[in-house]
Parts: structure tokens; C-alpha cells; sequence
């Protein structure tokens, strides 16, 4: 083998490699995105599993009060259906619908605080307080995932339109930018709802 051979097998090595790390933390920092998702995720099916429960023990107390109670529980099952709506595709036009559904239940539930001022028995439920101590800690988790997905969501996509990876990132399957988890009321992001009893 000649001096040129070696130097073009050795090229060839390089570009080959090069390729492979540009394909393989495309893969890598998708994966990130994804699973920074799904912890999103595990939040908010805690979240949704509580909200049942909160409204069963209002329910004795808040009798007249069915309208409020009943807009919780839709709210609620539309934004289940949409997070599993968008458990197989993450894309831009599924996480505005997710996220519209989300406050829409953060509205709920404002409501719901606000009706809750009127009773004060049930305000000092202690199941109650407990069910909005729980509600308040996973509201704080699905905010701080939330900002560890859009982080990730970051990452991948400079990754992604950096160069050289934006010439390859297409024909490896990484043709569009990931989308963020944003809302219409920058608001929303920022602060849980607040419910206290």
C-alpha cells in the first residue's frame, strides 16, 4: 500500500467517524428531549390522579356548587386525553393543543380556589389539606420538568442547526426542530395554580 492510499483510508476513517459522533448525538440529545417529555409526563398523571380525589371531598361540602366542580372534572379529562393525545408525537401543533388544554385546567382550578374561600369547613379538612399540599408539590415538579424538557428541546436543536450537523442532520432522520412547551399566557409556565385550603 502507498503513502496516498494510507492518507485516503485514513481520511475516509476520519469523515467516517465524524459522521457517526454528528448521528450519534443527534440520537443521544433526541433521546434527552424525549425523556425530559415523559417525565413531564409522570407528573402530570400524579397531578390528574389527585384532582379526582380533591373534587370527591369537596363534593359534601360544595353542594351547590356542581357547575365549578363539573368544569374541574372536563377540564381535567380533556387534558388526560390530550397528553395521551401526544404521547406518540411531540410535535409543534400537539404541544399548542396540550398546552391550551393545561390552562384551561389551571383556570379550573382557579375557580375552584376561588369557590373554596366561601367554605371554611372545608378549607380545614384535613384530607383536603394534604390533597393541596400534594397538588402544590407536583404542580412545583410539572414546572421545573417542564423547564428541564424545553431545556433539553434547546440543546437538541442548536445541536441540530449547528454546522456541520445541520448539512447531515436531514438525512439521518432529524429533519425538524423539536418543539417547546410553551403557553399563550407566559404566566401559566411560570406559576402553579395557586390552591390553598
Amino acid at each position: 500500500m502507498g503513502t496516498s492510499s494510507l492518507i485516503t483510508l485514513a481520511i475516509l476513517v476520519i469523515l467516517a467517524l465524524g459522521l457517526m459522533r454528528i448521528y450519534n448525538n443527534l440520537v443521544s440529545k433526541r433521546n434527552q428531549w424525549q425523556n425530559a417529555f415523559a417525565q413531564i409526563e409522570v407528573q402530570l398523571k400524579r397531578r390528574y390522579d389527585l384532582i379526582p380525589n380533591l373534587v370527591e371531598v369537596a363534593k359534601g361540602y360544595m353542594q351547590h356548587e356542581r357547575e365549578t366542580l363539573e368544569k374541574v372534572v372536563q377540564a381535567r379529562n380533556a387534558a388526560v386525553t390530550s397528553l395521551q393525545q401526544i404521547a406518540n408525537k411531540l410535535g409543534p401543533d400537539e404541544l399548542k393543543a396540550f398546552a391550551q388544554q393545561e390552562q384551561q385546567l389551571g383556570r379550573a382550578l382557579g375557580q375552584f380556589n376561588m369557590v373554596m374561600e366561601q367554605y371554611p369547613d372545608l378549607k380545614a379538612n384535613t384530607t383536603m389539606m394534604q390533597l393541596s399540599e400534594e397538588l402544590t408539590s407536583t404542580e412545583n415538579k410539572v414546572a421545573r420538568a417542564r423547564q428541564f424538557y424545553n431545556d433539553m428541546v434547546m440543546d437538541y436543536n442548536a445541536y441540530r442547526q449547528s454546522f456541520p450537523p445541520v448539512v447531515l442532520a436531514a438525512s439521518f432522520g432529524h429533519g425538524q426542530d423539536a418543539a417547546l412547551l410553551e403557553f399563550a399566557d407566559s404566566e401559566a409556565i411560570q406559576q402553579a395554580p395557586k390552591v390553598s385550603f
